[in-house]
């Protein structure tokens, strides 16, 4: 039985399967795809499964668990050190200031009205984007792509000002690199 068999005959039931498991499960198309791609897999590794249909309705229900409650699988961070919870030490307060010093450093050398939307953004009453539209005098249409044009600036900025941290690929090391 050739790989292209295989799909074609299961494809029917795993649309059944699917319809099956749709009130619990996010997307239909989506739910399918991950079953194909288990598929896939298995083919890969093992060939095909002795007894398709069964095969079929326990990868469905699994992907189905697996896709209803992707907060069972998240595990958040102990602490953030970029969001200075980790540090309460003198050394991370300093570093925390010095950081957010070139960040507002670079936000002034930014063109046009792009200070004053990073401004709008970052500002501590949290702003709505009809707010800031209003704050600026600009229509809120505009906000969003007049906000990515001036994160790509300060992206463009803040990287010309930081050093690289390590090399990368295969280039010529120190004897010590080899």
């Amino acid at each position: 039985m050739t790989y292209d068999t295989v799909i074609e005959t299961l494809r029917p039931l795993l649309a059944a399967e699917v319809r099956a498991e749709l009130p619990g499960a996010a997307e239909p198309r989506d739910l399918e795809q991950a079953v194909w791609v288990r598929l896939l897999e298995h083919l890969a590794a093992l060939g095909p499964p002795k007894d398709p249909a069964a095969w079929i309705t326990a990868t469905v229900r699994a992907e189905a668990s697996r896709q209803r409650d992707p907060a069972l699988r998240e595990t958040p961070y102990a602490a953030d050190p970029a969001d200075g919870a980790a540090g309460s030490d003198p050394e991370h307060r300093t570093l925390d200031r010095e950081r957010d010093r070139a960040l507002h450093a670079a936000i002034r050398r930014l063109p046009g009205r792009c200070p004053r939307l990073i401004g709008a953004l970052l500002s501590p009453k949290d702003l709505t984007y009809r707010e800031i539209a209003g704050e600026l005098g600009i229509s809120q249409g505009s906000l969003g792509p007049e906000r990515s044009r001036c994160l790509g600036c300060l992206r463009r900025i803040l990287a010309s000002e930081v050093a690289p941290v390590a090399r990368r690929g295969k280039g010529r090391g120190t004897t010590a690199d080899r």
